[in-house]
Parts: structure tokens; sequence; C-alpha cells
């Protein structure tokens, strides 16, 4: 007879960095060894047990709902070193109170006793014992540390607290034995308690991992987490390789010897009868109901409102519907759901917090809309109520919120507040080790050159969902390095046993969970950055019937709205932006012609290039637009602009599909016209259209191809009553039917929710109107958005320069916090500036406020230093002097970083002994009001040096570019720039692989690494006027030009573009230094009649500079045909001297 056993002690991968079991392949081999129940007890969490149940429920395995907690010695509530000490137990839910228990247990020691873990103390886990089994754990356990004390009185002490905590027959001591010698002694003196005390023995394993051979992947994992080489000596390390999940045979065979252990953990397993509920709601009560009317009274109230303001004379259509959605409403339990959101959106507009116009299916309600939670017309737009909410499908409605993302948290506290901090609270996520951080980490602990692992995680192609198994088969550069080497091989190789597993936990960018009860009556908390989430995840959640809502900030409509606080500023104009003509020929045009930085959803280069073929005409083309840039629907871009464009190759497989397609020419583009085809062709409910479009987008083909007879033939009951007439029955021809129904298959899958989509092309098309009539106020605010990422600073200022609007540089005296408009031109803000604080911004802000502009920079100092002397710091004073924001006050940037320290200095001296006319560094003279420091006479930086400065501080150059003086003289040169992706489609890019260009930029970022054959090479990036490319740089190249190749030197590149996937990198060849380069611009002054020699002349000798003619009797400057570029040499600049005169021939 095969024994019986139940593993009770065991780590999954939800042990963080330490448990190697990955739940499905955990739970497949228990299957394999004959085991029908088994424990799972991660460390100190339940981040696992949903999935854990779930999947061991779905192999017939009983699931056993347990965790090592971490009991500390005092109160768990004392967080400092003399409460540091803690001791493992065990405890395993045997109902569902023991089960409510774990989860009080687990949250308390997360939300009130973390402490380097998760800390509970014995008197608050005494008070929550009811329907608990404990073990007394590993060598950790308290009983085990007092038998290795050798104190067995404190052990029989300890044991007989548990029992008694935990009641007779519900406290078990544990056995081990994975041939450790401290388990030997403690096993002798576990024995003796079980024959004094008379307490139950139960043998378990520890399991850490799967397989034996798996221990040297959970050493990997526990280097990750303690970050320690695997080749360190003295670092955290499990003794041997006997934490795997061992059969029954041998575990019999190991506790052979002890009494019942065996036998125990079958009795255990037998007791623990939870059944974990799903689906049973717990919705909260809306709290704020007027005295004398119900929810759903409320509710109509509310609605029947709204729809007076959207609607002047509502149509019965519009009345039936309202009727319709509040009986689906209220039949599904949800008019509570509908208050509480309602409740929100309305505080957050009552309270100057921007709300988006909707997102998701939401969008496709009226009573949404009529509740100012949308701002979609569904009507007007087509937008279907099933696809939000099914009345034939039971699920939890989802009402995603955008807000601005300023105020969000303002919106969760107000929420907070409003139902119990107990009640609400933020949603876990688990960061898992994806493919190319995987490379990282197991590359950092095996000790491998950095260099290298670099190389092949970049490798592999940064696309959603890649793994490394499908990057060996994709990219033939990571396939190379797998080949290569065995140490690559063992990288790789490690990296994707390790791949998936959760590594960190942090907090869902928006979710917020919210319970009629106190969370912790139903899922576990725990802490992540220091605020409660759930140790459930999104879907858990919603599986265990808790109402997840999004709470997005997004950042689009901060700019939005401080855009309309602005205008109404600047030009006291009120801008009703819900209102707007969504169809506005000037805002549309700025998509017709792909003009779409800055534009929410429309300005990535991609959509960019899709515009320009698209040329979209009216807001239902932005519509489309966004739900067809999109993997799989973007296949059908081509047809789609093709219809758009050739309107007479339309055509319908029947012409009912006409009203449904006619607006996407033809083609099916979103999941509500999927549903609307099935209902209008073949007579299905919406709610039937809506469950089997479900199927269809997640390929459920029995469900496909029951309903294809269905949509085709129609479905009658046993009496022949027709409960669906089918596409036959409404005059569809057969053939037809079934290409219509093969049709939506393919399409379903990548079919959008037009709903979504359309909600986001509303607040597209209001940042459009906004950048296209109130463009200074719109740029403004929305660089002010993106000061703390350079590159969209950067590309933003760009924009706005090819706008015709000025940014000017920062200036003490005119700029703010963030950019602000004056005169039609922007002014740099303060906040885009690295290193200063937000004191020190507001200090100057207020010193210029109460004293007019600062007329010098001791003036500067001792008035900020007045306002607030804690905010005066060298760091931000530094940044300050490098931005050129004192350069209107005269000075030059290098006195002042000459002297700035020590005049900072001096005025916190001066102002802690408040003694005024001191003889010191500011020796002064004249007027007192006017004194300023006496400054050194230093000569200015040169030029790339201040801009150097100017772009570590900024991110960028704002007074100009080292490359732009020799713009036009490198346009002869250069043949490739990084503004590539402004040009080319993916299919292009990937064209230019193994092209020989030039290009022009400054080095940055160089690294340098030793190759196997100890040869020095390089790594760095070049950086033109748009952007940076990286560089690959061979040792004999390196060698070459190794003086050249340092960082912020102005040079030309030649060299080979290399493409792998969406990223291309230039290997490089040759480096040229740009000043030896004859790059200089030939000026001449002359008048008209004179043009025509000197054109002779220039043609004789020809060359690469260009030439620039100033006509002194028409006073303009013209910039000569690149066909007329002069070669500058002494003998050439000699003959136009001798003929027009040396001070007219200048070369710059």
């Amino acid at each position: 007879m095969t024994t019986k056993f139940t593993h009770l002690h065991l780590h999954t991968e939800y042990s963080l960095l330490d448990g190697y079991s990955r739940i499905d392949k955990l739970l497949d081999k228990c299957l394999d060894l004959g085991m029908d129940s088994v424990a799972i007890t991660d460390h100190g969490s339940m981040y696992g047990v949903i999935e854990f149940y779930k999947q061991a429920t779905k192999r017939g395995i009983k699931p056993i709902i347990g965790c090592e907690v971490y009991v500390s010695e005092k109160d768990h509530k004392i967080k400092d070193p003399t409460n540091k000490r803690y001791y493992h137990l065990i405890l395993l839910a045997e109902n569902e109170t023991g089960y409510k228990n774990l989860v009080k247990i687990v949250s308390e020691a997360y939300v009130n006793g973390f402490y380097y873990k998760p800390r509970v103390s014995f008197d608050f886990i005494k008070d929550h014992t009811e329907g608990l089994i404990a073990l007394s754990a590993c060598l950790n356990g308290e009983v085990n540390q007092r038998i290795l004390e050798n104190d067995m009185e404190a052990a029989i002490s300890t044991a007989k607290k548990y029992e008694d905590a935990f009641g007779k027959g519900n406290y078990f001591l544990e056995i081990q034995d994975h041939g450790i010698p401290e388990q030997k002694q403690v096993n002798i003196g576990v024995t003796y308690l079980h024959r004094k005390l008379g307490i139950e023995m139960v043998a378990t394993n520890d399991v850490h991992y799967i397989e034996r051979e798996d221990s040297y992947l959970q050493d990997v994992l526990l280097c990750i987490q303690t970050g320690a080489l695997v080749k360190d000596e003295n670092r955290m390390r499990m003794p041997n390789r006997e934490f795997y999940l061992k059969d029954p045979d041998t575990m019999s065979e190991i506790f052979k010897d002890y009494e019942r252990a065996i036998e125990n953990t079958t009795k255990i397993a037998d007791r623990c009868k939870l059944e974990i509920k799903f689906h049973e709601p717990h919705l909260p009560y809306y709290t704020k109901l007027p005295e004398g009317l119900s929810n759903l009274d409320y509710l109509k109230l509310l609605v029947n409102q709204g729809i007076s303001k959207k609607y002047k004379n509502p149509t019965s259509e519009i009345v039936e519907r309202v009727k319709k959605e509040i009986e689906v409403i209220n039949s599904m339990g949800y008019v509570d759901y509908f208050l509480i959101v309602w409740d929100f959106v309305n505080y957050s507009r009552n309270n100057d917090i921007a709300v988006g116009p909707g997102r998701g299916s939401a969008a496709g309600s009226i009573v949404s809309y009529a509740l100012d939670i949308t701002q979609i017309d569904p009507i007007k737009y087509n937008l279907i109520f099933e696809r939000f909410l099914n009345p034939e499908r039971v699920s939890m409605p989802d009402i995603d919120i955008d807000f601005d993302y300023v105020l969000r948290d303002k919106v969760v506290e107000y929420v907070n507040d409003l139902y119990g901090r107990d009640h609400v609270s933020q949603i876990i996520t688990f960061g898992r080790m994806q493919a190319r951080n995987a490379i990282r980490d197991v590359g950092r602990v095996l000790d491998i050159a950095y260099g290298k692992v670099d190389t092949i995680a970049k490798q592999i192609p940064a696309t959603i969902g890649m793994t490394i198994d499908k990057a060996l088969v994709e990219s033939d550069s990571f396939r190379a390095s797998y080949h290569k080497d065995a140490e690559s091989k063992r990288l790789i190789d490690t990296a994707r046993k390790l791949e998936g597993l959760p590594r960190h936990t942090s907090i869902h960018a928006a979710g917020v969970v919210i319970s009629k009860d106190p969370l912790t009556e139903i899922i576990p908390l725990a802490l992540s950055n220091d605020l409660v989430v759930t140790q459930f995840d999104m879907t858990e959640i919603e599986e265990l019937g808790l109402l997840k809502m999004d709470f997005l900030g997004l950042r689009n409509l901060t700019v939005i709205k401080d855009t309309i606080k602005d205008i109404k500023k600047n030009y006291g104009v009120d801008i009703d932006i819900e209102n707007i003509d969504v169809n506005d020929k000037n805002v549309i045009k700025q998509f017709n012609k792909a003009q779409t930085i800055g534009l929410f959803q429309f300005e990535s280069a991609g959509m960019r290039a899709f515009l320009k073929n698209l040329k979209p005409t009216v807001f239902d083309d932005l519509i489309a637009a966004n739900s067809l840039f999109r993997p799989g629907p973007m296949d059908e871009i081509p047809k789609y602009i093709h219809n758009k464009n050739n309107p007479e190759d339309v055509s319908f497989l029947d012409e009912k599909l006409r009203p449904i397609l006619g607006v996407t020419y033809g083609i099916i583009v979103y999941q509500e016209q999927v549903m609307q085809i099935v209902q209008q062709l073949a007579g299905y409910s919406l709610g039937e259209a809506d469950n089997l479009r479900r199927a269809m987008s997640k390929k459920k083909m029995s469900v496909m191809e029951e309903n294809r007879d269905i949509f085709i033939n129609g479905k009658v009951d046993e009496n022949g009553k027709v409960l669906i007439p089918g596409a036959i029955r409404n005059g569809v021809d057969k053939k037809a039917a079934n290409t219509i129904y093969d049709e939506m298959i393919s399409f379903a899958k990548y079919a959008f929710n037009k709903s979504h989509s359309a909600a986001y092309s509303l607040v597209a098309v209001q940042t459009a109107y906004l950048k296209h009539y109130y463009p200074e106020e719109y740029m403004a605010n929305l660089i002010s958005s993106v000061m703390d990422q350079s590159s969209k600073l950067y590309l933003y200022v760009s924009e706005t320069k090819r706008l015709g609007i000025e940014v000017l540089a920062p200036d003490i005296n005119k700029s703010f916090g963030p950019f602000e408009v004056a005169d039609k031109k922007i002014i740099f803000g303060l906040s885009g500036i690295k290193n200063l604080g937000g004191n020190l911004i507001a200090a100057i802000i207020k010193a210029r406020e109460a004293g007019g502009e600062f007329i010098n920079f001791k003036n500067f100092l001792e008035r900020v230093e007045d306002v607030d002397p804690r905010a005066l710091n060298k760091k931000g004073i530094e940044s300050l002097i490098k931005a050129g924001a004192f350069d209107s006050l005269g000075y030059t940037r290098s006195s002042l970083m000459a002297i700035y320290e020590k005049a900072i200095a001096t005025v916190h001296d001066n102002n802690k002994i408040n003694v005024t006319g001191q003889i010191n560094l500011l020796d002064m003279a004249g007027d007192v009001d006017t004194r300023d420091i006496d400054m050194p006479n230093i000569a200015e930086f040169p030029k790339n040096i201040k801009l150097k400065l100017e772009k570590e501080v900024l991110g960028f150059y704002i007074s100009e570019h080292p490359l732009s003086e020799n713009a036009e003289a490198l346009e002869n040169i250069v043949n490739f720039t990084t503004d590539y992706r402004e040009n080319l489609d993916d299919r292009q890019v990937a064209m230019v692989d193994g092209k020989y260009v030039t290009m022009a930029g400054i080095l940055n970022n160089k690294k340098e690494l030793t190759t196997k054959k100890r040869d020095l090479m390089a790594f760095a990036s070049l950086e033109d006027m748009y952007g940076n490319i990286e560089m690959v740089i061979f040792p004999s190249t390196y060698k070459q030009y190794r003086n050249l190749i340092e960082d912020d030197n102005v040079l030309i590149v030649k060299g080979k573009l290399q493409t792998d996937e969406s990223d291309v990198k230039l290997l490089a060849s040759e480096f040229i230094d740009i000043k030896k380069t004859n790059l200089s611009t030939l000026y001449l002054k002359m008048n008209f009649i004179e043009y025509n020699e000197i054109k002779g002349l220039i043609l004789g000798h020809k060359g690469n500079n260009p030439v620039k003619i100033y006509f002194e009797d028409k006073k303009k400057l013209v910039s000569l045909d690149p066909k007329l570029y002069f070669e500058i040499n002494d003998a050439n600049i000699k003959i136009l001297e001798d003929r027009l005169g040396k001070e007219n021939v200048k070369v710059k």
C-alpha cells in the first residue's frame, strides 16, 4: 500500500526571491507523486493563495491554505533594535473562521508590524486562533530555538504556551530532517516534548523547490534577493539540496522512527475543509442618500436631471434607453455602484479636479452620460450598453475614471474618508522577472562582465509578450550569443528558468478596492512603498466579489485644465472645452497634416506616419485611427486608407451591413460592430451578441462553431418556436452569411472597444483645439507637465519653436515655477532646472513679488535669504548659473561660478550675526541699495563648455545646439540623423540595416570594456540635433581614434547601421574632429547688381562651404543653393577680397 503523506510546510514562487516552486508545476508534480492534498505556507504573506487554491481544485487536489508567519519577541508595534528578533510559526486554516483569522494575522503583521519583516506578536495571534492549526515550524521556531539553547524548561513552557493558545489537538510539534546537525538535536528535544506533554508530532520538509536539481536556481534567486554573488563564500544560502518536494515513500522512510509524524500530515489535511467563495458580491452601500429616498429613487432622480441637461427634447429612443439601462442596473444589484461613482466624480468636478470624458466600455451607457461620469453621447456615436453591462452574463461593472494627475490622490483620499480606511485599499501588482531583466539579474549574481550582459539583454527584442524562448527564435544576434560560449549559454539557460517569477511587489497605478465590510474580513492586506495594498491582485479581487475601480491620473487633463485657466487669465475668455465642435476644420487639419506632437494619443512617430496616409477629415476618422493603430488591426490600415480615399471601392456582402460598417468604409474596426452585425442580421439580443463577441475574441472554437449554425439558420425550441431568426430568415444569402461569420471571427480578436476609443479621441481633439487656438498657453502647460522627462521636454520645446513661438531661457527676474506665457513668448520654468528644490523656487518668486526685480547677484542672495534661509543652497544657485538664469543681469557665467560659494557663505554669516556694513568679501562701493559683490574679471566659458553646463542642468541646449553653427555645412556631409523615425516606418527602418552612413553630433556616455582577447572597445551615444543613437566602437577603431572618443567632443562619425527589431545602432568606423574640418560659412556684402559677376567667381571655385550674401541695397540676407557652395582657402578668399574689399568678405 502506498504511503499517504501531505506536505504542510511549502514555499511557492510567492515567497519572493526565495521559493522556486512555480504553482502550476508544483501541483502537476503532486499529481505525479499521487498526492491528493498539499499546503501553501509562504513567508509572511498570502500572495499566492488564490492562484494556488484555483489551480489545486482544478486538478482535484485539496488546497490547504496557510502561512509561515513571523512572531515578534515583544509587541509587534515596537519597531526598534530591541525588538528585532522573531520566530517562525506555521498556521493552517481549518475552516472559514480559521481563514478569516489567518487573513487578520497576516494583515496585522504587514500593516502594523512591518520591521524588516512582517511580524506579529504572540498576544495578537492568541486572540485569533479559532479555526487555525499551528505547527512549531523549522529551526527558527520558538520551541526549537529554546531546544538549541539547551533550555528544555523554556522549551516545555513555550510548547505549553502555544498549545494553550490554540487548544489541545490544534498545535503540533514539527520535525524536519535535511541532514543538518542542528535538526538532529532539535528532533531529540521534540521527541522528548512529545512524550512529556502529549503534543503530537508532524513531519515536514520545508519545501523551497520542486526537484533536487532546482536547488541551484533557488540559490541564484537568494543571491538576487540579497545582492550577493553566487561565488561568494560567506553569504546566505540553503545548507544542502534537500529542500525539494519529496515523495511520500521518501518522507515515510526518513521519519519512520517518529510516532505518527507521517500519519498526522494526513489527519491535518483531512481536517482542513476550507471553501473559498468566488463571485459573491461585497459591494459597498452609497452612504449619502437624501432622507426619504431609496437608492433607486435617487439614481432615477439624478439621471432624469442629467438627461434634461444633455438633451433639450429627449426622444422616445432616449427615454426607452434610459428606462432599460436603469432596469438592468437595478436587477444586477449595481444601483449603489453607480451612485458611488457619480458621487466621487461629482466631488472632483466641484473641487476643480479635472475628470476625463470616460474610458473603457462605460461610455456606452446613457446613464453614465446623464450622471456626467462620461462625456460621450452613446446615441450619437452608436455605443452599446450591453458591451458595458450584459444582463445575460453576470459580471462586475467596470467604470474606470481619468483624473487630473496632480490631484488624483485627493479623490482617493475622499473615498478613504467617506467609506473608512479599513474599507478602502489600493491594489498590489507583482513585478515579474521579464526576459531582459532576468538576463541582467542573473548576469549580476553570476559576476559576468556588465558590458557582455548588457549586450545580450539588448539583443532580446523589446516587444510586448517577448520571452527568452521567443527571442531565441526571432533574434539572430541573441541566438548567436547563446551558441557563442559556455558562459553566455549558462547565463541564458539560467535566466529562462527564472523568467516570469514574481520578483517584487508594487502598487497598481490606478486600482482602488472598496468594500461594504472591513477588508480584513475578506482579503489579506500588505504594505508596498509604505502604502496599504491588497495581497491579491486585481483579477483575484474581482473574482472574490470586491468592487475594483481605476482612479487613473492623466497628465493631459491637468494640461487642459491649466491651459483653460491661463486663457482666462491672459485674455478673459471662458473656454467650454466639453462643448467644442469636434469637427472644427482648423482642429482636424492638424491630424490631417500629421502635425500632432503634443496631442494626446496621436504624437508617436508611427501614429504620425499613419495619419499622413489616412488624412483624417472628421472626428469619426480619429476614433477609427485610435482603434486601428495597435498590433493586429494594423494589418487592416492599408485597406482602410484605400477605402477612405476611394469610396467607390467600398462594398458590402449584404446591404444590411451598410448602416453598421459605412462609418468605417466597409471594414470591421469595433467590437460594437461585431455585436450589431450579430443582432441586426441574425436577430440575437445584444446580450447574446456580446457573449458571442467574447467567445470570438477568446477563440473559443466550440462556442463559435455552435453559433455559426445559429447565426446562419437561427434557433428554434422543441415546439418549433423561433428563438433566434438567423440570417437566412432575415433575407441574407447563405454563402454571404458564412463569409460574414468568417470575417467576424477574423476581426473579433483584434476589434477594439469603440466607447473607449471615442472617449480618448475626444481628449485628443480637446488638446488639438487648445494647441491651434491658444498655442502659447497650451505648449507652456504641456512643457510644464513633463519637466521630469528631459527627452519629452526637448521634444515639446522643439515643437514650440517650430510653431514660431520663442522660448526664453530661464531668468531669475521673469521665470516662475512652471513654464509661463508673457507677450506671446514662453518663459522657461524654474522647475525645469535640475537640483532646484521647491523651497528655493518658492523663495525666489516670493522675494520678487515682495520687492520687485533683483538688481544684482548680492541683492538676489540677500532677499532670498530673508524669505527662507534654508532654501538658499549651493547646488541650487550653481544650477541657476549654469542654466543662464543670471545672464540678464549682465554677468558672465564663469565669474559667478568663481564666487558664488563664498558669496552664499557670507550672506548666511551676515544673516546670523545681523551686522551691516561689514568689511569682507562683499566689499562694496557707492549707494547701499545697488552695491554688488566685487566680481573677478574672468573670461566667459568657451561656447562648448557653456553649452555642456547648460545641458547638464536643463537636459538639453536652450540657447543653441553645438551643431547649429555648422548646420548648413553639415547638410552636405551628413546623410543620416536620429529623427529617422519621423520619416521611416518599421519596414523602412529594417531596410537601413547594413547601410554605410555619415552622422554628426556630440559624443556622450562613453563606456569602455575589455574583450575576451583583452582588447579595449567602447560603447557611446552620439547626440545630434534630434536625439541620440547608440554607437558600438570595436577595438581596431577604438585604438585608432581613442584620443577623439571622449565625452562632449563634437564629431563627424562614419559607420554602418545595424538594426535589431526596432533598435538602430551605429557600428562606428571613422571619427573626424569637427573643429578640424573646414565647415565655415562664407559671408559676402555687395549690391544686387554685382551678383552675376561674383556668381561666376564662386562657380569657378566650387566647394563644400555654404555662402550667404547680404545685398546692401535690398537690405536682404540670402543663402545660396548648395550648388553654389564655395571652397574656402586663403587663395580663393584673396580673390574675393580684391574684388569686393576686405571688409565685405568674412568667414565664420
